[in-house]
């Protein structure tokens, strides 16, 4: 036995370094470079700033209304309760891999009745006990259980991440819903503008039909003009309906105890300065997303250590004590005995099926740096799009209130031509149809530059710190 232990001891020796690699940002990661640290290339003009992106970004709109619905979201969201709690089995399960470096006990014992063979004793036969403890502590030589732990840590930092994002998509979908509610009111005040100056003309074509100077297919056309206007109507209030309702859900509410307070809501939510967007290197430490992938990759390159620990032998230490025998021995010196000395346990793994385990592990390894990369990539490539189209829409809106103004002024025009009798009624309808159109149009766009506000600030990541 001694000789075998002592072939054994190299083996041992050798373990006692942690297997596997320890973990660090991959130097050919893409955010190792310098590249995303650069600041964001469609940040250009007034409308954007360079300063950071503040924690809570929704108060940017200066609406103590908002900032309430948002709160009250953060606090009852099910999506949140349901992140929170993964996060706790998550630490819990870490907590779990740790104990396994502490003592272990076991407890045991039992009552027996026996009469073995060939002893003379007369039936039913000796009626005997034994009771004891052990106690047993790993040592570990071999890293095991420090990559687990290590590993069960990047999977909770892992949940956390994701609970991070999870925040951030309700915080964005609180202020989309609120600013979906007051977009419709918006969009119903600019409609029924547009049904108030047609049906305006309609009274004035129906005036002009009983002086005389007007037909009754004019007044037909005037009509239909104010049907097909106020057709629009009700999918403007069905959909302010439906963002009320999710507004309903994202406040862990049924959606019949929607917050009335907010069919009334009808100035578009507007920011009182600049956007702030930071630099593509804060967005990588912010962005949950980019964390998670960061954090996934440090748990497999801990597995990859576990893996490796299964060539060498695992060693602890231990002990236990206890008393058993005949009953009617009970309580004297020879019924109690103990042991104390170290347990080597060592499989003779099948080396190729270890190898390949191993290799399994490094390959998930290297397809967490390739999902990693994607995730930064993505990240950058998202920013850059909605700060890009938050500018153009700009840009629209200004091109839209030019030709509203145009188009209310060639209304006016035509309808004053048209009351002097120098010109005919479908000139009328055709510059109203125009004004109408612009009108709708660039309600359309002011409501869609809001939103395209939120798709930026969802992108920058903000909104789950505390």
């Amino acid at each position: 036995m001694r000789s075998a232990f002592l072939s054994l001891l190299p083996a041992v020796l050798l373990a006692g370094c942690v297997a596997g690699p320890d973990y660090h940002m991959p130097k050919d990661a893409v955010a190792a470079s310098d590249a995303p640290g650069r600041p964001f290339v469609s940040v250009q003009g007034t409308a954007f700033s360079a300063a950071p992106l503040p924690d809570e970004w929704w108060q940017l709109y200066n609406d103590p209304r908002l900032n309430e619905l948002v709160e009250q979201a953060l606090a009852a969201n099910t999506d949140l309760r349901a992140a929170d709690a993964n996060l706790r089995r998550a630490a819990a399960i870490a907590r779990q891999v740790e104990a396994g470096r502490t003592v272990s006990t076991a407890v045991g014992g039992g009552i027996d009745l026996s009469r073995p063979s060939s002893t003379g004793y007369s039936l039913p036969g000796i009626l005997g006990y034994d009771a004891g403890i052990s106690a047993g502590l790993p040592l570990d030589l071999s890293g095991r259980i420090a990559r687990a732990i290590e590993a069960s840590r990047a999977d909770e930092d892992v949940s956390r991440a994701a609970r991070d994002y999870t925040r951030v998509a309700v915080a964005a979908a609180v202020t989309r819903a609120y600013a979906g509610v007051c977009a419709a009111n918006f969009s119903l005040a600019t409609n029924r503008r547009v049904v108030a100056l047609q049906r305006s003309t309609l009274e004035a074509t129906q005036r002009l039909q009983r002086g005389g100077r007007g037909t009754v297919f004019d007044v037909t056309r005037a009509q239909a003009a104010v049907d097909r206007s106020e057709a629009l109507l009700p999918a403007i209030v069905a959909q302010r309906q439906a963002h009320l309702f999710l507004i309903a859900t994202l406040l862990g509410k049924v959606p019949a105890d929607y917050p009335t307070d907010l069919a009334d809501c009808s100035a578009l939510p507007a920011l009182t300065s600049p956007l702030p967007t930071g630099d593509g290197a804060a967005l990588i430490r912010r962005r949950p997303d980019v964390r998670a992938a960061e954090r996934q990759m440090a748990a497999d390159t801990a597995r990859v250590g576990v893996a490796m620990a299964d060539l060498y032998p695992q060693v602890s230490i231990g002990g236990s004590t206890g008393i058993g025998g005949p009953f009617k021995s009970f309580g004297s010196g020879n019924s109690f005995g103990f042991s104390l000395g170290t347990l080597l346990s060592w499989s003779f793994p099948n080396r190729p099926v270890v190898k390949a385990r191993i290799a399994a592990a490094g390959a998930q390894a290297d397809a967490d740096l390739a999902n990693f990369d994607s995730t930064v990539l993505g990240a950058l490539r998202e920013t850059e799009t909605a700060l890009n189209t938050y500018a153009q829409s700009r840009e629209s809106i200004a091109a839209l209130q030019k030709a509203r103004d145009s188009a209310a002024g060639a209304a006016g025009q035509a309808d004053e031509l048209f009351r002097f009798g120098r010109s005919d009624f479908l000139q009328v309808l055709d510059a109203e149809r125009s004004l109408a159109d612009a009108e709708v149009a660039l309600a359309d766009a002011r409501t869609m530059m809001v939103d395209d506000q939120i798709d930026i600030f969802l992108a920058l990541g903000g909104g789950w710190q505390r």
